[in-house]
């Protein structure tokens, strides 16, 4: 009981960039499609073009683990520049 006290109060971490790589890895990513804002800790972004159910649930558990709430973004569009 304690311990489930103890990690509900846990304060999330800046993970490395090796850290974030390999968990991405371990889901199927590509190197960078995870990311972690140093202001924004708590946020683990996940950066990556229609990312597959099997991904995200994949992800979601790591970030859960960690403490961590996901944020998938999952396309840009960039408004297009004049002349």
């Amino acid at each position: 009981m304690t311990a489930l006290v103890l990690s509900a109060c846990a304060t999330p971490r800046m993970h490395s960039v090796n850290e974030l790589n390999a968990a991405g890895l371990a889901c199927g990513l590509t190197y960078g499609e995870l990311i972690q804002d140093e202001e924004a800790k708590k946020l683990l972004i996940l950066f990556r073009v229609q990312p597959s159910p099997d991904k995200r649930r994949c992800v979601q558990d790591w970030a859960r683990k960690n403490h961590l709430k996901l944020v998938v973004i999952d396309g840009i569009q960039f408004p297009e520049q004049g002349p």
